[in-house]
């Protein structure tokens, strides 16, 4: 193996969007946000279990696959260029943010560990302040909760979220549940388009008997100020906006490189996860993941895989078993699964789960999700710490302390700096 061979073999970047050391399992986000599952134990870091790969802390910002070159912007702000020989292209995607007034400066997306966090530490802020507060607009804000986006990621984060906000008025008997007010939005005709017609409906019953409002076929206009306008011109403040409206193509991958791209920005791959097409192939470069167009044989009619973490797991195996194949020599196989079913955690005790024409919802669906999940995570010592997370969960309730002030360290400090001069 030469030696550009080895280190690209070795090395691994940041994404292109942010930087970190670390690998969220990010089915595991809507249990982060709800408070189920500790933020450290659903990332893994890694540096400590990659133990022969040398991990760079910086953006990738381009690829020139033409000269073999990656160029990256490391944390002090300067930029580096790394040479490879096989390159592999797994950046994920980013959260498609239309441009509604106001929305980057009132939501907060649910793709990233640092977001659920927040959301669960504004939910407990929230919540608290509300108990002390009489009556009246100040308090109905901040027991207001709008998700926006009715897919997979909006669906289990508003049912999770929903689930916290019921355990804290249980513990804060100055709050009703009367009080609580969660809005779910989304464009669609339909809650969870991945699963069957009576599935849909069957999880929008259960979100309105769990007091939410759903609001189907339906944009949100405006969010300056908090104030959440949407297009049937219904108003309210909330003080917390989740905005899960979809992903989009990581824009590192669909404008800054010469791989191939297709109309959506996802890097074209064949079937084994070879980069370019069987009648164009480009050697030496591999994608996979949400940030790829990988063709599904499981399904005809030239349908591509969906952007889920069931396919980017399996993906992710076939690649690396397909590179090494190909370093020494042998042929590369074919990416092909079929799919499980589908499953959503729906709060603490809820879900559904559809394979084929069966359908589990309720409790067992709740005990398959966990199942699959805590199998899916990777490494041994990660499924270990969720687990044991999860019992103490069961055994001893929820933890409801909020960590809000840990996003502003320094604020305490500067306060009694303050404090200090005017004495």
């Amino acid at each position: 193996m030469g030696s550009r061979e080895a280190a690209a073999s070795r090395r691994g970047i940041g994404d292109g969007h942010r930087s970190c050391a670390v690998h969220d399992h990010q089915p595991f986000l809507p249990e982060v946000a709800a408070g189920s599952i500790e933020a450290r134990h659903a990332v893994v870091p890694l540096r400590r279990h990659l133990r022969r790969t040398e991990v760079v802390s910086g953006r990738a910002t381009s690829i020139d696959h033409g000269s073999r070159t990656v160029t990256v912007r490391l944390v002090d702000g300067s930029t580096t260029t790394i040479g490879y020989d096989e390159v592999v292209v797994t950046a994920g995607a980013v959260t498609r943010v239309h441009p509604v007034p106001g929305v980057a400066d009132a939501a907060i997306g649910l793709k990233c560990i640092e977001e659920a966090v927040a959301i669960r530490d504004a939910v407990l802020t929230a919540f608290d302040e509300a108990a002390s507060l009489p009556p009246g607009a100040a308090r109905s804000r901040r027991l207001t909760v709008t998700f926006i986006g009715g897919g997979f990621a909006g669906v289990e984060g508003f049912a999770e979220v929903l689930s916290l906000a019921h355990a804290l008025i249980r513990s804060q008997p100055e709050l009703s549940r009367d009080e609580v007010t969660f809005h779910l939005v989304d464009a669609g005709d339909h809650l969870l388009p991945e699963v069957g017609p009576r599935a849909r409906e069957w999880v929008r019953r259960h979100l309105e008997r769990r007091g939410a409002l759903v609001h189907l076929r339906t944009t949100v206009t405006s969010l300056v100020g908090g104030n959440v306008t949407l297009s049937t011109g219904e108003t309210f403040e909330s003080g917390l906006v989740v905005w899960t409206a979809g992903i989009t193509a990581n824009p590192v991958i669909a404008r800054h490189t010469d791989l191939p791209i297709d109309d959506r920005g996802l890097v074209v791959v064949r079937p084994d996860l070879r980069v370019g097409t069987v009648e164009d192939p480009v050697d030496h470069a591999w994608a996979a993941g949400d940030d790829a167009a990988v063709p599904d044989l499981a399904r005809e009619g030239g349908a591509y895989t969906v952007p889920n973490a069931q396919h980017a797991v399996r993906q992710g195996k076939r690649l690396a078993t397909n590179l090494v194949a190909t370093l020494r020599g042998r042929r590369p196989r074919d990416y092909r699964h079929r799919s499980l079913g589908v499953i959503a955690t729906l709060g603490l005790g809820h879900g559904i789960f559809q394979s084929g024409p069966v359908t589990i919802t309720g409790f067992p669906a709740w005990v398959v999700h966990r199942g699959y999940h805590v199998l899916a995570v990777p490494t041994w010592e990660r499924k270990l710490r969720v687990s044991i997370g999860w019992l103490g969960g069961l055994v001893l309730g929820r933890d409801i302390a909020s960590l809000q002030t840990v996003q502003q360290p320094r604020a305490a400090f500067r306060e009694d700096a303050g404090l200090r001069r005017l004495a």
